[in-house]
């Protein structure tokens, strides 16, 4: 693990918080670790949203709902899995038997978790400076490029997949909460009166992209 820190100009103090961030649950089992990288992928996860929404904040005048749409395009798991690839962050991973013959360390849930854990680590590690420094070294590359977009609209993938059987789909809000300028919206997507997929997110249509990116995935399987 060295050379990645020397690649990344970082001088960690506590090794063991990145090794816990290159964990993966089927290895914590395995070797019966308390730890794996769940927890250090949450904090991650937060640090990333406040770094990118900073920046944009900063840099661009857009509209509030304009920099939610930009922040969710550098942030979601095809962005993260495309960081943790270039850096190299995928070979690092600790996993199961189990896990690795079937390709673990290339999946791209696992590999994009992995970027927000090593995130989450840097933070806990060396502080907001130093983790800001390093995912804005990483992802502003990305923003700047006007030919690079990771996002992807799972409502339309969602809608040309059940056109194809002639299928009817629509989606359902199932519950509303929180106070008016902070409401939590939870929508299911069902495809022929059977629900495939439920997301949550802070408007309808940001809960319905989850809803169907959970649908598409088990219509995959």
């Amino acid at each position: 693990m060295e050379e990645l820190f020397e690649k990344l100009n970082l001088k960690p103090k506590n090794i063991s918080l990145y090794k816990t961030a290159f964990a993966h649950s089927s290895y914590a089992n395995e070797h019966k670790l308390k730890k794996d990288y769940e927890r250090l992928e949450f904090l991650g996860d937060a640090v990333l949203d406040l770094v990118v929404a900073d920046y944009l904040y900063s840099n661009y005048s857009e509209t509030e709902g304009e920099m939610t749409k930009v922040r969710a395009s550098y942030v979601c798991e095809n962005a993260l899995f495309e960081y943790s690839i270039s850096l190299g962050l995928n070979q690092y991973i600790k996993m199961g038997h189990g896990e690795e013959t079937t390709g673990g360390k290339y999946k791209k849930a696992i590999v994009a978790d992995i970027f927000e854990a090593f995130v989450g680590a840097i933070y806990l590690d060396l502080g907001y400076a130093t983790a800001r420094r390093f995912v804005l070294k990483v992802i502003v590359p990305y923003i700047e490029n006007p030919n690079i977009t990771f996002f992807e609209d799972y409502k339309s993938a969602l809608q040309e997949a059940v056109q194809t059987s002639k299928k009817s789909l629509y989606y359902d809000l199932v519950e509303e909460s929180g106070p008016s300028h902070d409401k939590t919206f939870v929508m299911e997507v069902k495809i022929d009166n059977i629900v495939y997929g439920r997301g949550k997110g802070s408007s309808k249509k940001e809960a319905e992209q989850e809803a169907a990116k959970e649908a598409l995935a088990k219509l995959a399987k």
